[in-house]
């Protein structure tokens, strides 16, 4: 399972496809590096459910 932001939703599905291997991913928003803490704490918040979902599943 990994998290990354939505500018790789087409690499991972590349490297997924060549690996042949899908594991679980969430995507949040892109870009990350120019976001304050306060943006970064709220992107987490808003994928922490779904990123348990997909570890429990």
């Amino acid at each position: 399972m990994f998290v990354a932001s939505t500018e790789f939703i087409e690499a991972a599905s590349a490297q997924s496809a060549a690996l042949g291997f899908a594991p679980a991913r969430v995507f949040v928003p892109h870009p990350i590096q120019d976001r304050t803490d306060a943006e970064v704490q709220a992107l987490a918040d808003a994928a922490v459910d779904e990123i348990v979902g997909k570890l429990v599943d």
